[in-house]
């Protein structure tokens, strides 16, 4: 049974203990609670140098020390506190900084609010559950005979065909019923192929339909968006040895993950609302009169500066966004501010949980709209994005790659 080492503050007061070890149950995990006795506390408190006020933080401290110095054993660490604490978020994130730095643990930080239920934290745990169960798998570099991969994800399923180490179909629609978008994108897949589905080796499957599609399919790989998608992000760039930060922009949350050798030891996802999100660039583009596929190269040549969009609510960026328009602004310049608007939400709200090590890889559905990835460029002091080939399909690419690696048919 994997263990996963809580460090927190607050849970108990707030409600959400139980609904934290209820979504690490679900996926045969258990929670464990580092000792730390009066003693400690104060000694682990000293080293750690920082002036905390709560005796909560100073408690975290403690475990979190006791982590580092091999006094708890543990196979990953989960670290959260309220959303409503500013000293939290500050000892959120040298904790996680403290850790990562002296072990080799997976670790995931986690902002909650008292009305967080286990089925919001299932894919942390499930993910921190495979880093470790399925290190080895995680570790593969090549796709090896005929395998298909499918992402269903909030907004469009995504299916790739796979043989040796080539993507050589690929499909792509919004998801309506997951079965029957996941049909259809096979359907894509297979067009551009001489193979049908009883040709293929293994399937794969990852996202949010992933459940229901792999039941349905008797998928041999059922596995959560966070690892799955790391891996096809730095398989795509050729990153597949030393650091990388891999960005997806999706159509309903964000996803920040830091990796090391192909394989992701820390990750952050979700956002306070859908202005940072896929969905905010959707309306931005309806609104402007355009496809989303003409969103990118408009706001190229545009200057956000000239149009503030600043806000963290979907509703008052469009608000904003007509008010603009209705000044006089340009098409250009809303759809420049529109990317920027987003790009320094992901910095402001997730970016920053996290050491941003480079190459930074943007992959996803957004990626494909370059203005947006010039704006994360912007926010970041003006680093190199990286944005491969096929770079909308990672989640697919990634479940291909995975399931080669569980062994073919014969």
């Amino acid at each position: 049974m994997v263990k996963i080492a809580q460090i927190s503050c607050g849970t108990d007061y707030s409600g959400i203990q139980k609904e934290i070890e209820k979504a690490a149950e679900t996926f045969g995990a258990q929670i464990i609670i580092p000792e730390a006795d009066l003693d400690y506390i104060d000694e682990a408190y000293k080293k750690f140098g920082f002036n905390a006020a709560s005796t909560g933080i100073r408690l975290m401290i403690a475990r979190a020390t006791s982590i580092v110095e091999g006094k708890t054993d543990a196979d990953a660490v989960f670290i959260a506190t309220c959303f409503r604490c500013a000293e939290g978020a500050l000892v959120r994130n040298e904790i996680r900084r403290f850790i990562q730095k002296n072990t080799n643990l997976p670790v995931v930080t986690y902002s909650f609010t008292e009305r967080t239920k286990a089925d919001e934290l299932f894919i942390r745990m499930e993910a921190l559950s495979t880093i470790v169960a399925r290190k080895s798998l995680l570790a593969r570099e090549k796709q090896e005979g005929l395998t298909l991969g499918i992402d269903s994800g909030s907004s469009t399923t995504k299916v790739v065909l796979m043989e040796d180490n080539k993507v050589i179909g690929t499909g792509w629609l919004p998801t309506a019923d997951v079965i029957e978008t996941a049909n259809i994108g096979m359907e894509q897949a297979f067009k551009e192929t001489d193979y049908k589905l009883e040709d293929v080796d293994g399937v794969g499957v990852t996202g949010y339909g992933r459940l229901r599609i792999g039941h349905h399919m008797n998928a041999q790989l059922i596995q959560e968006e966070l690892s799955v998608n790391s891996k096809g992000a730095v398989y795509l760039a050729n990153r597949q040895k030393g650091e990388a930060t891999v960005l997806d922009i999706g159509g309903m949350d964000n996803k920040v993950i830091t990796v090391n050798d192909g394989i992701p030891d820390n990750f952050t996802m979700g956002g306070i609302c859908a202005g940072a999100s896929g969905r905010f660039l959707e309306m931005t583009a309806r609104r402007l009169g355009i496809d989303i596929s003409e969103l990118g190269p408009l706001a190229l040549k545009g200057n956000y500066k000239n149009a503030a969009l600043n806000s963290y609510c979907i509703v008052f960026g469009i608000q904003d966004l007509v008010t603009s328009l209705a000044a006089g602004g340009s098409k250009e310049d809303v759809a420049a501010a529109a990317c920027y608007s987003v790009a320094e939400q992901v910095y402001e709200q997730q970016l920053q949980e996290i050491d941003l090590r480079e190459p930074l890889i943007q992959v996803g559905g957004t990626s494909l709209i370059g203005g947006l990835v010039e704006a994360v460029s912007t926010v970041l002091g003006g680093i190199e994005v990286i944005v491969p080939e096929n770079s909308q399909y990672i989640g697919a690419v990634g479940s291909a790659l995975l399931v080669s690696g569980l062994g073919v048919k014969k």
